[in-house]
């Protein structure tokens, strides 16, 4: 299938069926959005509304013959049978979750690309050797647990599955003790090992960024991902009245945090605009009006595709931290680290021949939001697939891409599952 697609394979790729998926799945959790018409999407991972997401899932998979089953993890998968049930399978999905204020797009499009290209397939009459599975990773996002890619970093061996047995949301709840409550919940559910070794892994997901639309383009044949590392930063100082304390007698945590991101704005300053530099959450306490604040909590996401420039400026952030603040004590904690990765040749070349063949506009690309995908690298050859989304809005309810730009992403993967089941 190098130079060609099947005509029936692509026409079998309903995009009224495939949108219609994609609204359903934006009403559990759905927010307020531009309009009316484009509600955002809370879904955090791990709650009842994700469960039911699941479920919604699971059910439109059992319609067209695929059995579900579930790891230690929570990370789901729905199989399509191959020629040789024996062979190792071909993987596609991507998330579920949401960000606290998301769009109706980023991770579930993957997953439901994934289930419309299998039910294509499978509609086209088209026997793969290999199996085919779509997976939903359990919390990519971090936005209730934190790191992010916790269900395919354990997945892929990359850490321990009970790394976050002890991580907390914000309500204090245990990721572990919400993962239990999740599994028991779905403990109809056949269970699977946790791990595996895939024949390829292809995630389809939006862009997250302007360059497709901007360039007119209709598909991002994805070659790589940059390198990520978060850490948090504890500021501990003392709680004064504002009234009658002198400056000059404080240890305010506050000021200390201004001092602290001050720095780490120089530290951070890059001529070029590669490097990525952002304090996205601050937690400060006991945080009232009229009193010195006594403890700051904040994070960094930081970003880079080279590998020598964010580990130099990853690893000066502690030192950085600790000679910006003058009155309180400091505490920085690495808690994710994902290096850059370039993608094994494989898959991005069958996505570019899946393109060519549909004459659809592509172009090779690198992501600056990191995905499950990255850590699938050391166990299978592995890409991604990106369509354009408006404006490069993501992590917002005014995040969209159109209903015929998702639908050329879907025939493509459907296109490139095929030739990597075949091989």
């Amino acid at each position: 299938m190098s130079d060609r697609v099947a005509p029936n394979l692509i026409s079998a790729v309903d995009e009224a069926r495939h949108w219609a998926r994609l609204m359903e799945m934006a009403a559990l959790g759905a927010i307020p959005g531009p309009t009316p018409e484009e509600p955002g999407v809370n879904r955090a991972c791990l709650t009842p509304l994700d469960r039911a997401a699941r479920r919604k899932l699971i059910g439109w998979g059992a319609e067209i013959g695929l059995a579900a089953s579930v790891d230690a993890m929570g990370n789901l998968f729905l199989r399509h049978e191959g020629t040789e049930p024996s062979a190792e399978p071909v993987l596609t999905g991507s998330h579920m979750d949401t960000q606290p204020n998301g769009g109706r797009f980023d991770g579930i499009w993957g997953v439901l690309a994934g289930l419309e290209a299998v039910q294509a397939i499978r509609a086209a009459g088209i026997a793969t050797r290999r199996p085919i599975e779509v997976v939903a990773w359990t919390n990519e996002e971090g936005g209730r647990f934190a790191p992010g890619c916790m269900g395919s970093m354990a997945w892929s061996g990359h850490a321990a599955p009970d790394t976050w047995d002890m991580v907390i949301d914000p309500e204090g709840t245990t990721f572990r003790a919400a993962l239990e409550q999740h599994l028991a919940a779905e403990a109809d559910i056949p269970r699977r090992p946790l791990g595996g070794r895939p024949h390829a892994y292809v995630e389809c997901h939006i862009e997250q960024g302007p360059r497709l639309e901007a360039e007119g383009l209709d598909i991002g044949v994805v070659t790589g991902i940059q390198g990520s590392r978060w850490f948090v930063v504890e500021l501990t100082g003392k709680t004064d009245h504002a009234g009658t304390t002198p400056l000059a007698l404080r240890h305010d945590a506050v000021q200390d945090m201004v001092r602290a991101i001050n720095a780490l704005n120089l530290l951070t300053r890059d001529p070029k605009d590669v490097l990525r530099f952002t304090v996205g959450r601050i937690e400060v306490s006991p945080n009232t009006s009229n009193t010195v604040a006594d403890r700051v909590r904040f994070t960094i996401d930081l970003r880079h595709p080279a590998k020598e420039v964010l580990l130099a400026r990853g690893d000066a952030i502690a030192g950085v931290v600790q000679a910006a603040v003058r009155d309180c004590r400091v505490a920085v904690t690495e808690r994710f680290h994902a290096m850059p990765t370039d993608f094994q040749p494989e898959v991005p070349a069958a996505v570019e021949r899946a393109a060519a063949a549909q004459g659809l506009k592509a172009l090779r690309m690198a992501s600056g939001a990191f995905h499950d995908a990255q850590f699938l690298v050391p166990v299978c050859p592995t890409g991604m697939i990106f369509v354009p989304c408006r404006d490069g809005v993501s992590h917002h309810p005014a995040e969209y891409s159109r209903p015929d730009q998702l639908a050329a992403g879907t025939r493509v993967l459907a296109a490139t599952l095929v030739d990597l089941a075949r091989g």
